[in-house]
């Protein structure tokens, strides 16, 4: 054997054991794969995804495939070694993320899943008052409690979906005037808050604690914009959907439900985006596995925030067009227009 022969099979190997102890330690990156889509048109358990409770509004029978779009995410409690790592990187569906931009440190795949299901929660919400608020439905606003945290003093005084009347006598309009009203005391002091659960007023107390982080006061609870909807809708979808970003395709679903005339018309259109109340689409994670998942899927029309442009250009989309959108009736309009005729010429994103 030369000496280039074995200078080359020592190096080899060198390669061969680095790179089997690097598979045993972890890094810190998650990584992004296209997940599984859902049809917000169709029937889950026999029912339709979108519901209307209150049987003196019409709804109307629709037809096509209007999908929400997922990315599985490395979980939480998942560490990958660098191997693993390295083969996601190369492969042009997925994302290599670092692990901060996506999780807190030591956060639990329990407060992970949790987290993500009040996302959805508020994105539903959302979804509800922009459809509706579209169709001149009007929908007043008020303050909720979103979230009571175990083991603090508002755990077993306040309940998720409470609507806050007034703190310590004052009315109050906006999360951030709760904060400062609680904050504006010491560490044991009580607050009163005037609450409605249930469409009956009454009135609580609570102990403020010290905040762990910074020895501010705390009662345990986090406030939010919340809003009293004209009739009850409901939105059934898989349990293992999570986060903040299927708003504009729930927004899209309701109003075609509440519409004689039918939006998606046989079509298959999917798309990503948060909304807010008023009709305002943001930007997601993740969408270029979620344009992928759609274009594998042969969704003919892809609905992406104006803000995730960059992203779309990159994406494997296919034959599948992609629409930036920046409002419901952004989104609207595409979705009609492409029904009438798949050839239409639509915004692109540059």
């Amino acid at each position: 054997m030369t000496r280039r022969s074995i200078t080359l099979s020592v190096a080899g190997a060198l390669v061969v054991a680095l790179l089997a102890i690097a598979s045993l330690f972890p890094v810190p990156y998650v990584v992004y794969t296209p997940g599984w889509l859902e049809n917000t048109l169709a029937e889950k358990d026999g029912s339709p995804v979108v519901q209307v409770a209150d049987e003196d509004v019409p709804t109307y029978d629709t037809d096509g495939q209007l999908d929400l779009t997922t990315v599985a995410v490395t979980s939480a409690d998942t560490e990958l070694d660098l191997l693993t790592v390295l083969h996601a990187w190369f492969d042009d569906e997925r994302a290599v993320v670092p692990r901060n931009v996506v999780y807190r440190e030591d956060e639990t795949a329990e407060e992970s899943r949790e987290q993500s299901a009040r996302q959805l929660a508020r994105s539903q919400e959302a979804a509800k008052v922009a459809a509706l608020r579209h169709l001149d439905y009007e929908v007043s606003e008020e303050l909720v409690v979103a979230v009571v945290f175990d083991g603090m003093p508002a755990d077993g005084v306040l309940e998720p979906g409470d609507v806050i009347v007034e703190v310590d006598g004052m009315t109050v309009d906006e999360p951030e005037e709760v904060a400062e009203i609680v904050e504006d005391r010491e560490p044991g002091d009580t607050v009163d808050l005037a609450i409605r659960r249930d469409g009956e007023e009454r009135s609580v107390t609570a102990e403020t604690v010290p905040a762990e982080d910074d020895g501010r006061p705390v009662v345990g609870f986090a406030p939010d914009r919340g809003y009293e909807l004209p009739f009850e809708v409901s939105i059934g979808i898989d349990e293992r959907i999570g986060g903040p970003s299927a708003g504009v395709v729930f927004a899209l679903a309701i109003y075609d439900r509440l519409t004689e005339e039918p939006l998606i018309d046989g079509n298959h259109v999917a798309g990503s985006g948060e909304i807010s109340g008023d009709g305002e689409i943001g930007s997601v994670g993740g969408l270029q596995q979620k344009i992928a998942a759609a274009s594998n899927a042969g969704a003919e029309l892809f609905l992406a925030p104006r803000g995730n442009c960059a992203e779309a250009t990159e994406a494997n989309s296919g034959d599948m067009r992609i629409v930036p959108v920046d409002t419901l009736t952004d989104a609207i309009e595409a979705v009609d227009a492409f029904t009438d005729d798949p050839n239409v010429q639509l915004p692109a994103c540059q």
